[in-house]
C-alpha cells in the first residue's frame, strides 16, 4: 500500500515538471530580438554593435532554432530542462551554447559565462 502511494506521488510530480517544461517551451516558441548585451568578458563595440543590429533567434515547437547571434545559426537545436531554467542552443555542427534562462511572456533573458543577451518578443 505504501509503495502504491509513493508510486502515485512521483508520477504526479513527474506530470507536473512535464507540464511545467512545456508551458515555458510554448512562451519560448516564438521570434525574440536581442534588445541588451551585458558583455562578461571584453567585447569590443563592434561586436556588440553587430550583436545588437542583427542579433534575434526562431524557436519552433519541433525543438529547432534559427537567427544570429556572433554567428548564423541556420539549423540549429534547442533543450530545455530544469524547469525551463537551462536552455542549450546547438548550432548546425552539434556545438552546445548552455545558458540560464529567464522566460516570460515578452523577455528572453539568456545568461552565459561570457554574455548576458536579453530578447524581447517579436
Amino acid at each position: 500500500m505504501r509503495n502504491s502511494k509513493l508510486f502515485t506521488f512521483v508520477i504526479a510530480i513527474a506530470v507536473v515538471f512535464m507540464i511545467s517544461c512545456h508551458n515555458k517551451r510554448n512562451k519560448l516558441v516564438n521570434s525574440w530580438k536581442v534588445s541588451a548585451v551585458e558583455a562578461k568578458i571584453p567585447l569590443t563595440d563592434s561586436a556588440k554593435n553587430v550583436i545588437l543590429t542583427n542579433g534575434m533567434l526562431t524557436f519552433t515547437e519541433d525543438g529547432h532554432v534559427t537567427g544570429f547571434l556572433l554567428r548564423e545559426i541556420t539549423d540549429g537545436t534547442y533543450a530545455l530542462t530544469k524547469g525551463g531554467k537551462s536552455l542549450v542552443i546547438k548550432d548546425e555542427t552539434g556545438t552546445p551554447y548552455p545558458c540560464e534562462s529567464t522566460i516570460s511572456s515578452d523577455k528572453l533573458v539568456l545568461d552565459t559565462k561570457e554574455v548576458k543577451l536579453t530578447l524581447d518578443k517579436i
